[in-house]
């Protein structure tokens, strides 16, 4: 029996006593207390319950991180015993063999046949200041290339690599130089027009052709170490590339002796219907950054990375909770949940894109629909001929689905993601679009 959703009042009157205190004594993030004013009290599977009693379908995973559902019971009970034998020994000084283990996992699971070495941290954000550390170090290269619309963290270096909003980096200039910005190859909207459904081959020699034509007139190929990447585009909108764009990019990197540095702290971990997102593109990265959901809700991230670019004296590079042995030990077990489910995300994921696609043709304001397994989004825009941006309207239609007791999230602009943890079922997707299209047509009226 498929449990639904049952909100009564949203906010409730504990909820709107801990937003009070929340907004006097914690400093401003990108909550939203308007559309999303919920505080959460527990969670248990997809559901997420809140401090007046509401329960919601928790198609955000908690910013991607619940991947394999709140409060698993085999990584509660993986936490429990790491927990009872020790909670921090530092991994930068000390050994313990949980962390080895995780390693050799991730290693297994990851592309490229050649050798592997992994280096862990704390958030996504942690992963690529490493990854780019391990590309300056290795390679004796100080510049990087990123896309429009990516995003790859907000502390100061990868700031740099960030161009998500310009909010993100209002105010905090300058950021690390070196890093420049090309053209992500987004098949619904991008600089030349092109319709990247129907010619997919065009956009990428588009972007290629403007590293080429344009970024190195004046970027010397020989000082670029990495192009940073994400196989999806998660704040940028959820943007699914054409199938050959990876490996044209990894040819014309190889060209340059540049690497690839994979992004999948939102993509990897089975989100996509594969362990790694990029596996659906049939490219073996030089190096990948991981996060948010292999810890199963406890920070823990890191790089997959080459092993001749790995560190290779002591003191340079440590941190003192990167690979915390109860963090370590709940991500072992999601690993293995994990790879589980894959088929199971690839049957759902479909499932739901059919739901969005047939949303796609039946509202005007629909524009797109597209993802890969539970990486799902739909743009929303004032018009499927002229395409105009409509945040105005997907954010409320993000409000109305929260007072029905469904959690989403935007993306870039004008997208709203669909990510619920991986145990969900076709049922409870049922569900939820039946919220989410009751929501549309209320934020419409």
């Amino acid at each position: 029996m498929v449990v639904r959703p049952s909100v009564k009042e949203l906010p409730g009157k504990k909820a709107k006593e801990v937003i009070e205190r929340n907004f006097k004594y914690l400093a401003t993030t990108t909550q939203d207390p308007e559309n999303l004013p919920i505080v959460i009290d527990h969670g248990e599977g997809i559901r997420v319950y809140d401090v007046d009693g509401n329960v919601f379908y928790d198609f955000a995973s908690g910013v991607g991180v619940i991947n394999v559902g709140h409060s698993h019971p085999r990584v509660v009970e993986a936490i429990k015993k790491q927990a009872e034998k020790f909670t921090h020994y530092s991994l930068t000084d000390f050994f313990y063999e949980n962390a080895v283990v995780l390693a050799e996992k991730l290693i297994e699971l990851a592309p490229g046949d050649f050798e592997k070495k992994v280096v862990y941290g704390n958030s996504g954000a942690e992963a690529n200041e490493a990854a780019m550390k391990l590309v300056k170090y290795g390679t004796g290269r100080k510049q990087f290339l990123a896309f429009y619309h990516a995003f790859h963290g907000r502390t100061q270096a990868v700031l740099s690599l960030t161009a998500s909003k310009w909010v993100q980096q209002d105010g905090f200039f300058p950021t690390m130089p070196g890093v420049t910005h090309i053209p992500y190859p987004n098949p619904y909207r991008n600089l030349w027009g092109i319709d990247g459904y129907e010619e997919p081959d065009e956009l990428t020699n588009r972007v290629l052709d403007f590293i080429e034509e344009y970024v190195f007139k004046h970027v010397p190929p020989h000082e670029v170490g990495a192009i940073f990447f994400e196989p999806i585009q998660g704040e940028g909108g959820y943007v699914v590339p054409p199938k050959g764009f990876f490996k044209a990019l990894r040819k014309f990197a190889d060209e340059y002796g540049i690497l690839l540095a994979d992004d999948e702290v939102q993509m990897g971990i089975g989100r996509t219907g594969r362990f790694w997102a990029i596996e659906h593109f049939d490219v073996a990265p030089d190096l990948i950054q991981f996060g948010k959901a292999i810890g199963g809700g406890l920070p823990l991230a890191g790089v997959v990375h080459r092993k001749e670019i790995s560190f290779d004296k002591p003191g340079r590079h440590a941190t003192t909770f990167g690979g915390n042995p109860v963090a370590i030990a709940a991500g072992i077990e999601v690993v293995e949940i994990v790879k589980e489910l894959l088929p199971h995300v690839q049957e759902v994921g479909d499932y739901l894109h059919k739901y969005l696609e047939e949303f796609k043709e039946r509202y005007e304001v629909i524009g797109d629909a597209r993802g890969l397994g539970l990486a799902q989004a739909v743009e929303i825009v004032k018009t499927k001929e002229g395409k105009e941006k409509y945040p105005e309207l997907r954010d409320r239609i993000v409000g109305e689905a929260a007072k029905r007791g469904l959690v989403l999230l935007g993306c870039g602009d004008n997208s709203i993601r669909f990510i619920p943890p991986l145990i969900v079922t076709k049922e409870e997707i049922d569900v939820a679009m039946e919220i989410f299209e009751e929501a549309l047509k209320a934020a419409l009226q």
